[in-house]
């Protein structure tokens, strides 16, 4: 198989045959499902997991973030962290250091307490490697689900696109960027979207849950925002209309995507949240992000599953474009260092 995610159709056939035989596991492996909810008592626990195999910069941090962000996707507060750091046998001692000082400072930045992991040493890995794990607490009755959007509710995103995948190309791809024509000063800019606008979602999920019905919410990674959204409308079993001139598509993310010939459509997408609420409550949503200081964006709504997923650009409707793997796990295969 090709570098990414496991396809769609073959990760579905594997999860129909996962029991859940726990009454207690509400909401299991699925489609979409970023998060595991279960009955805890008076609140839910919410469990997450996730690794960064694409990063060779700030993979601690990475980790951290990435985990945090789909735990607060389900009304939750992140709060416990477990990290599997592997390293292979080239990993200078003073490597491994930085890397645990990015997972506690990451961690303290979100009131998040690092639990326990597991460091190892192995031959199976050709760059280190960190696989993430995310616990989190909502009280019962406010949790959010992926699969809860539902036809007439609007589409608001969050910050833009894509920030996530313009970091880590300006970080990982410089030199062949410039080559490209892409100038010193935009790589620098994008390099630092982790940070500004920034990959974390926690705020602006945890701020929208306080202040409107959220029906759904989703962190748009591998196969970037249409990706994202396509799984959200999977999930509820719904349609998508969305206004492409309405999608905040970051400047320095256009112009790097240009000069490798990509689709910023398609391209890892942490840092932008994807947020499905009744229409009406559009404004006060907006309006509550902005004193946050958080940038949204209404782009479009849930519609019937029977009108398809569509994006309405400058040359009329067309369907939603789909990407079988990320964009930068294409690039990265396509054009190895």
């Amino acid at each position: 198989m090709k570098l990414g995610k496991v396809p769609p159709h073959v990760l579905e056939k594997l999860l129909a045959r996962v029991p859940i035989k726990d009454p207690r596991v509400l909401v299991g492996p699925g489609i979409g499902r970023d998060v595991a909810l279960i009955d805890a008592g008076p609140r839910l626990l919410a469990a997450k997991t996730d690794p960064i195999t694409f990063a060779t910069d700030l993979i601690g941090w990475y980790a951290v973030n990435v985990n945090a962000n789909d735990i607060a996707c389900a009304g939750a507060r992140p709060q416990w962290f477990l990290a599997t750091l592997l390293l292979p046998q080239s990993t200078p001692e003073s490597q491994v250091s930085p890397i645990f000082d990015q997972i506690t400072e990451a961690c303290q930045a979100l009131g998040v307490t690092l639990v326990g992991g597991h460091t190892e040493v192995t031959a199976s890995v050709t760059q280190p490697v960190i696989v993430g794990c995310m616990l989190g607490e909502v009280e019962k009755g406010r949790q959010v689900v992926t699969d809860g959007a539902r036809p007439g509710d609007a589409i608001v995103l969050t910050k833009g696109i894509a920030i996530e995948g313009s970091a880590l190309l300006a970080r990982e791809r410089g030199p062949q960027l410039q080559t490209a024509g892409v100038p010193p000063a935009t790589l620098k800019k994008a390099a630092n979207f982790l940070f500004d606008p920034g990959i974390s979602v926690v705020k602006e999920a945890l701020a929208a849950c306080d202040a409107v019905q959220v029906h759904a919410m989703h962190d748009p990674t591998e196969g970037g925002l249409a990706t994202g959204l396509q799984e959200l409308a999977h999930a509820a079993d719904a349609g998508l209309y969305i206004n492409e001139s309405a999608i905040p598509l970051l400047t320095k993310c256009a112009d790097i995507c240009r000069a490798l010939g990509l689709n910023p459509f398609g391209l890892l997408a942490s840092g932008c949240l994807i947020i499905a609420l009744p229409k009406p409550q559009v404004p006060t949503l907006l309006s509550r992000l902005r004193r946050e200081g958080i940038q949204a964006f209404e782009v479009g709504e849930v519609v019937d599953k029977k009108r398809g997923m569509v994006l309405d650009g400058l040359n009329g409707p067309k369907p939603l474009p789909t990407f079988p793997r990320d964009e930068l796990a294409r690039y990265f295969e396509e054009s190895p260092e």
